[in-house]
């Protein structure tokens, strides 16, 4: 099955950046959100992220304008998925809300459509159980910025076929990506393994083993990392990190998963990173 019409749902920053990757690669793309204001927001960021690319000349400005040109923005779920092969959900990590977008979605697509999902932790298996199609439901976790990031975990749910998982994964090599097989447990494996060091890293300002200024220069010039952890974690927003511990946690019921108490405390202060202006460090918001 080659794959060239697809719905976007959420245009946030994860969302508009599959879109950009999704279009450059040739596929006609509906964008959906819930706002008008959201969609424009989209579209001039992926407008301007093109430009940046014309300018480093890593594509003709024609280029430019044909990607923007196959981009739809539209607020109508449901009359999107019914002309769409793909579906591809990239809203914040609540399940209860992803559960509303794949049950309207699955009420309208094709009957041969694939139903994917951009989480990063929430089990596929357990959004594949609200649809009728559980054997075509997939994840594909892309990572921010999409434009930039070669990585794509491809995450098998119970029932996913393996036609589907031969479909994205050719879809994702066809994106300019690095498709990467994983099998549906708590946090897959990027966020099994990254969180828990964000976690503990946060744990060490907790307890006055060190500033985060400190924390993070440790791991950048001892362990080679390009970003400290509560420098990464500020990027991530401290609400998804605490969301992808608490799904961790809930789903091993193993006490190393435990959010740090302060990580729980900053988040309820509305202290979330970069897009509040203050976390671990303080923004220009």
């Amino acid at each position: 099955m080659k794959v060239s019409k697809i719905s976007v749902v959420g245009a946030g920053t994860m969302g508009n950046g599959i879109a950009h990757v999704a279009a450059m690669s040739g596929a006609t793309v509906n964008l959906v959100d819930v706002k008008p204001s959201f969609l424009d927001q989209a579209m001039a960021t992926i407008d301007k992220n093109l430009g940046r690319m014309v300018t480093k000349e890593k594509i003709t400005e024609a280029q430019h304008k044909q990607t923007m040109a196959r981009i739809y923005p539209t607020t109508s779920l449901g009359e999107a998925a019914s002309k769409s092969q793909l579906i591809i959900e990239a809203i914040n990590e609540n399940f209860d809300l992803k559960k509303k977008i794949f049950e309207t979605a699955d009420e309208a697509a094709p009957e041969d459509a694939i139903l994917a999902s951009n989480t990063s932790s929430i089990s596929i298996t357990k959004l594949a159980a609200v649809t009728n199609r559980p054997d075509r439901v997939i994840g594909m976790h892309f990572f921010n910025p999409v434009p930039v990031m070669k990585l794509v975990e491809i995450v098998r749910g119970y029932e996913t076929s393996q036609e589907v998982y031969d479909t994205i994964e050719s879809l994702a090599v066809d994106f300019g990506k690095v498709p990467v097989e994983v099998q549906d447990y708590p946090g897959f494996v990027s966020n099994r393994v990254l969180m828990p060091m964000i976690n503990e890293a946060i744990f060490c300002v907790y307890e006055g083993v060190a500033t985060p200024e400190s924390v993070d220069s440790v791991m950048k010039m001892g362990m080679a990392h390009h970003m400290g952890p509560l420098r990464l974690a500020d990027f991530i927003g401290l609400d998804v990190c605490l969301a992808i511990m608490n799904v961790l946690y809930d789903g091993f019921r193993d006490p190393k998963y435990r959010p740090c108490p302060l990580l729980v405390k900053m988040v309820d202060a509305g202290k979330l990173g970069d897009k509040t202006g203050q976390g671990f460090y303080t923004y220009n918001k």
